[in-house]
């Protein structure tokens, strides 16, 4: 059974334009890695600049083999370098009911 995720990106200082070249290339190299469904992700910005992904993996077994996986870990440790990982209720817009954000892709 597939699992949708929210991933939430924090740019660092400047890296915002790094954080969304990261973001077009994550779902293409899970699904390379036959990781991630054929459906497309939904990516938005909030106010306070975080990058907000929204996707699905195929399962929670791939989810398990993602940190397992060298192509992965290499994208992630990409990721690391430009953007701080946070969580939703972190993000201001999380706190209403019908969340909106500026839709980047």
């Amino acid at each position: 059974m597939s699992r949708g995720v929210i991933v939430i990106y924090r740019p660092k200082k400047g890296m915002d334009q790094q954080v969304i070249q990261l973001v077009r290339e994550h779902i293409s190299i899970l699904r390379q890695q036959n990781l991630a469904t054929k459906k497309s992700p939904i990516v938005m910005r909030a106010k306070d600049g975080s990058i907000i992904e929204i996707f699905e993996w195929i399962s929670a077994e791939a989810i398990a083999n993602a940190h397992e996986n060298k192509a992965v870990q290499e994208l992630w440790g990409k990721f690391s370098s430009v953007c701080d990982y946070e969580i939703p209720v972190n993000v201001e817009e999380f706190h209403s009911v019908f969340s909106e954000f500026e839709v980047i892709e």
